[in-house]
């Protein structure tokens, strides 16, 4: 199944479960139509190795963050080193950042510092976010209203919310990211949330090594897997599925200002 210039705007090639066939995976991706990658850092551990895949491999960029799980023991001195990474010339955003409150909402002032620290850090660096929220809807806006995203730039990654909450960040000019989910059976939701968003405001993503869809479901998730998603974003929307790899690649090219820059 192969089709030409997918942007996937958010993988974890540095994460374990591509140890085994890495390299090779990741090397197959042009020849099978998937044009550019993000690897999106999701703690320090990862940092090192998305630094390493995009200094590996012309087509892959980076995303330095820190996830909110990951927050725990983090301090000003890591934060530097995200920097760091940030300022790196291959390094598009600031990522993933944002708040998680399923497995932990005790800890949600230090979500939110490091949250807002973290966009914060995107303005001063002139990069976009990408954000994660999981069963933090409210906090999520809330915060984004105080740090004005409007003004930074991003993309809600995975987007799991109502259109309602879809529609708060549409006004922000805030994008979504829509991976495998989508082709799932109790995807009603975010099938509604795709119908009424504009096809202009979506970004292709897999968060590989999860979530990968059907067909796959189950199965470790790669970036050669999109068009599936891709597929299903066009039979929602009408469209074919080359209008869809085409308008989304565009759309990650308009908020990724800094790829632009650089190929």
């Amino acid at each position: 199944m192969r089709c030409a210039g997918i942007f996937e705007t958010h993988a974890h090639y540095d994460d374990a479960a591509f140890d085994d066939d890495r390299d090779e995976l990741v090397s197959s991706l042009p020849e099978n139509g998937i044009e550019t990658v993000i690897d999106v850092m999701s703690d320090m551990a990862s940092l090192e190795k998305v630094s390493d895949l995009m200094e590996r491999y012309p087509f892959v960029y980076g995303a330095a963050g820190i996830h909110p799980e990951e927050i725990k023991d983090i301090n000003m001195a890591d934060m530097e080193k995200v920097r760091a990474l940030a300022r790196m010339k291959k390094c598009l955003a600031i990522g993933e950042i944002g708040l998680d409150y399923y497995w932990d909402k005790d800890n949600s002032f230090q979500q939110r510092y490091w949250f807002e620290y973290q966009m914060e850090m995107a303005r001063e660096e002139g990069l976009p976010v990408i954000i994660h929220s999981r069963d933090a809807a409210e906090d999520t806006v809330e915060s984004a209203k105080e740090a004005k995203l409007s003004e930074i730039g991003g993309v809600m990654h995975c987007f799991s919310y109502s259109k309602e909450i879809a529609k708060i960040f549409l006004d922000m000019g805030v994008y979504l990211g829509i991976g495998g989910v989508i082709t799932f059976k109790n995807a009603r939701k975010l099938v509604e949330t795709v119908e009424y968003a504009p096809i202009e405001s979506l970004l292709l993503e897999t968060d590989c090594p999860y979530m990968a869809p059907v067909p796959n479901r189950g199965k470790r998730n790669s970036s050669l897997y999109l068009p599936f998603v891709a597929e299903k974003i066009a039979e929602i929307k009408g469209i074919s599925s080359d209008e869809v790899i085409s308008i989304t690649s565009e759309n990650a090219k308009r908020l990724f200002k800094k790829y632009e820059q650089i190929v």
